[in-house]
Formats: C-alpha cells, sequence, structure tokens
C-alpha cells in the first residue's frame, strides 16, 4: 500500500480537502462581491502580495485529481528532487512527499509567502509523519528559492503568485535536466508563461485537465 492511500496521511488529506472546498467557497464569495475591475486587479495585476494577504485563510489548494496526478508523476519519474512554489497548506507538499517516501526518500522544498500557512503546512508535515522530508521555506519565492537548491531538480510544481510562473522558472531552470517535469496549475491565469512553455523553446507542453499545465525540459 502506497503512503498516499494509508492513515496517517490518507485521513489527513480527507480532512484537508473538505476544508479546501469550504475556505474555496467563502473566497469566491468574497471575491464575488468586489467590482469586477478591483478583482482583475487582485488576480492580474503585478501586486501577487495584495491577493495572497487577501487569500490568507483559504487553502487554494490542487484539485483531488491534480493531487493524484502529482503523486504518479513523481513516482514514475523516480523523483528524488522536487521544488515547489507555492505551499498554502501543503496539499500539494503531501502528495508529492509521499511519492518520495515511496522513492525511497529525498528532498523537497517548498516555498510560501503567508506566515501563517508556513506554519500551519509544517504542522501538517509533522501529522503526516513527512517532515523530514520536506523543508519549507517562508518568503519571497524569488529570493528563497534563489539559493541552496538541489543540483539536479527532477520534478518542479508551480502554485504560487501566477506573475511569477517564469521569474521562478529562471531560478530553477540552471538546475533542471532534460526529462524534468514542470506542472504548473491554473495555467489560465498565467498567459505570459502559457506562451513561454508552449514556445517550443526549450519545453515539451500540454494541457492537464481545464487549467493545469504540463511540461517537459528538453
Amino acid at each position: 500500500m502506497s503512503t498516499l492511500a494509508a492513515p496517517p496521511l490518507s485521513d489527513l488529506l480527507d480532512r484537508l480537502f473538505d476544508d479546501a472546498d469550504a475556505t474555496q467557497a467563502a473566497l469566491d464569495s468574497d471575491f464575488g462581491q468586489l467590482p469586477p475591475e478591483q478583482r482583475a486587479a487582485l488576480f492580474r495585476g503585478s501586486d501577487w502580495r495584495a491577493l495572497y494577504t487577501h487569500a490568507k485563510d483559504a487553502h487554494l489548494a490542487v484539485s483531488r485529481e491534480t493531487g493524484r496526478l502529482l503523486y504518479m508523476l513523481a513516482r514514475a519519474g523516480k523523483a528524488r528532487a522536487v521544488v515547489e512554489f507555492g505551499t498554502s497548506f501543503g496539499v500539494s507538499t503531501l502528495h508529492l512527499a509521499a511519492a518520495l517516501r515511496d522513492n525511497g526518500g529525498g528532498r523537497l522544498v517548498s516555498a510560501e509567502f503567508e506566515p501563517g500557512k508556513v506554519a500551519q503546512a509544517r504542522a501538517n508535515m509533522a501529522a503526516a509523519g513527512l517532515d523530514d522530508l520536506v523543508e519549507i521555506r517562508e518568503g519571497d519565492a524569488l529570493e528563497t528559492l534563489a539559493h541552496d537548491l538541489p543540483e539536479r531538480i527532477d520534478l518542479v510544481l508551480l502554485d504560487g503568485a501566477k506573475v511569477l510562473y517564469s521569474p521562478v522558472l529562471d531560478l530553477l531552470e540552471p538546475h533542471l535536466r532534460p526529462g524534468t517535469l514542470v506542472i504548473a496549475d491554473n495555467v489560465d491565469m498565467a498567459p505570459d508563461y502559457l506562451a513561454r512553455i508552449r514556445s517550443g523553446s526549450g519545453y515539451l507542453s500540454l494541457p492537464f485537465d481545464d487549467d493545469v499545465e504540463l511540461s517537459m525540459r528538453l
């Protein structure tokens, strides 16, 4: 049985997904009350800090299907070094760490801007017994992911501020080997990144589901 399907992780993920659904509904209601121009400024503007501070209590988690995809890709690729941009409460982090555990170990470096989410994500890693595999770095990812990365990264998840997808990828690219997978969530809100990753320059890319992009470093 995989780590993903067994307690304590399976029970923890069930609870976190339920919490994520509830907090997303509350966030959608909150955003729905904003004028359209203010919503657009939050989601597509350069002030990503305002958006993520506004959503500090929301899980902003990957879907259940995307979580399973992350686990499967990391297992199939025998990943040992993973970098994640956007920890939130750690739902995606838990899936990736479970894959590392079942691959025999490894290192997951994850970046999160919101301090409260960092604290809760670390608690979730400990509750799942996966904290020995995960390092969560608090602060601006353009600073926290600019140093001390694995020499070769096997898999990347981009799920933080959408305007930072390309700048974060710039930081990671020197560590990507041919065959490294890059998964980006909510790419419908990251048109510049999407244009770059689909340009055929250095990556083979295709959409998965409505707003997830799966790419491979060439």
